[in-house]
């Protein structure tokens, strides 16, 4: 690991399908609970896929003053609402310098919802094209992490990276350099997304990348069960307060791990689907692993990208088994998008937590939904199915992988002196 300035954890935030706060997340993912049911945010009904996993029960007058949501997309309100509860878990706000502080955040998508609405709607009345003024600000990706800066009056590196469903990971790297490389004492870093739209759903069903199991959502998502018949679109945000140690010591911070080690590479194959020798996804953890000055055998848990897609699942195992050799099945390896479903470029925001919080209480969130065992994936593995396990974990790995061939892998360590 570089030895330029260490980077612990001192703060986390989520709002998810499983539950509104980190806690009320956790708590879905011990139980293995499905987030997924029948869409509720437009009428799915001639849509192939009618289900999701949306965030239950939202109102964003529960977060916002009445006048003030409206100016925000969705991905942007859900972004503040996590970034709210990482920075008052780590006591940011009191006495911090400001100058010092930044927002990098992650968004694939971005305002999806706010520019179907104005396509829909830019003729009103008489015809004459007419635009919201909130339009653009809210469409754009780097409004959540501009909001976040705004509300908090942190004036350091602001910047939304945008790779797909890698974005939250990339996101997690910089914020980790940056802080490593003394251009920041602390940053609030994640992603967020909320792309369950007309648009969002009816392109992804385009591509045949969505299960189609409208009978039963709960077990649509299915990471390596041999019946999985494609991804399902979740919602929602993980934020994580980054910052650098001895900034944290002095002020008395609590410290949740340590983050040693980000790696990137591109499969340079295709632009939705994923090298099937999962190649780009061995250089992608040994480039972490080396990132962190760490060996393969020293991994306790992998949450895999595990989209419960028919190549993408069976590619990042092959990748897994040529990474860590004789070591991996010793790994407790778990897919939390079987209960979340797939937030996109949220995604590695929400799994970040989950990875720390599975270091915190010493307990693996399992991979629901599987029943059927895919025989093209090796067994031998431990996927953690369908119920928690129990198990202490030092050093834990959280791989995202996106459209385009983006790569990221993201370690956490529990702190030592």
């Amino acid at each position: 690991m570089s030895s330029i300035r260490r980077v612990v954890v001192t703060g986390i935030g989520a709002i998810t399908p499983l539950g509104s706060t980190a806690p009320a997340y956790w708590e879905g993912l011990k139980n293995g609970v499905s987030g997924a049911a029948p869409i509720t945010r437009f009428d799915a009904t001639k849509f192939k896929t009618r289900f999701a996993c949306e965030v239950k029960n939202y109102n964003p007058t529960d977060y916002f003053e009445r006048k003030q949501a409206p100016k925000m997309d969705m991905f942007t309100q859900f972004a503040v609402i996590a970034s709210d509860e990482a920075i008052a878990d780590a006591g940011l706000l009191d006495g911090v310098d400001k100058d010092r502080v930044g927002v990098i955040w992650g968004s694939g998508i971005g305002g999806l919802r706010s520019l179907q609405e104005e396509c829909f709607q830019f003729e009103r009345g008489d015809g004459t094209p007419r635009y919201s003024p909130f339009f653009i600000p809210r469409m754009i990706a780097d409004s959540s992490s501009g909001n976040i800066s705004i509300k908090n009056g942190f004036r350091g590196p602001n910047f939304v990276t945008t790779s797909a469903c890698a974005s939250s990971n990339d996101a997690l790297i910089a914020a980790f350099n940056n802080i490593r490389l003394g251009l920041a004492d602390a940053i609030v870093t994640g992603g967020s997304e909320a792309a369950i739209t007309e648009s969002g759903v009816g392109g992804f069903n385009a591509l045949k990348a969505m299960s189609e199991r409208n009978d039963d959502p709960a077990s649509a998502s299915r990471p390596y069960d041999k019946d999985r018949d494609g991804f399902v679109l979740g919602e929602g945000a993980g934020a994580l307060v980054l910052e650098e140690y001895e900034h944290a010591k002095a002020r008395g911070a609590k410290i949740y791990c340590e983050i040693i080690g980000g790696g990137m590479s591109s499969d340079a194959y295709h632009i939705t689907a994923p090298d099937p020798s999962g190649s780009g996804v061995v250089l992608v953890m040994r480039n972490a692993l080396r990132d962190a000055g760490i060996e393969p055998h020293e991994v306790d848990y992998i949450n895999t990208h595990g989209t419960s897609t028919p190549l993408g699942d069976g590619a990042e195992i092959k990748a897994i088994e040529t990474v860590f050799g004789e070591h991996a099945p010793k790994i407790n390896i778990s897919s939390t998008k079987s209960m979340t479903g797939h937030l996109l470029g949220g995604a590695g925001g929400i799994e970040a937590v989950a990875s720390i919080l599975a270091m915190k209480y010493g307990l693996v969130p399992p991979t629901i939904n599987l029943h059927t065992p895919d025989p093209e994936i090796n067994q031998n593995l431990n996927f953690t199915p369908n119920v928690a396990q129990a198990r202490e974990v030092n050093i834990a790995l959280s791989n995202t992988f996106g459209f385009g061939g983006h790569n990221t892998s993201v370690l956490f360590r529990k702190l030592s002196e």
